[in-house]
């Protein structure tokens, strides 16, 4: 690995997360269906946290 080389550059996974919800209604996790930590109105994948972090886990660069 040269110097000019980052982790960044080998780890393209996209890391964009929904907005935190300031209270309930929470959104439910779509892998185990428990409350979340994101509003309930966000469209799209939401995970609560211990499936968001197998998932990390999971999905993880192991270079």
């Amino acid at each position: 690995m040269s110097d000019d080389d980052s982790p960044a550059d080998y780890c393209l996974i996209d890391a964009t997360r929904p907005p935190k919800a300031d209270g309930p209604p929470y959104a439910e996790c779509v892998l185990c269906r428990e409350p979340t930590e994101y509003p309930e109105s966000y469209k799209g994948v939401t995970l609560c946290p211990v499936c968001e972090w197998q998932e990390a886990q999971r999905t993880a660069c192991s270079g």
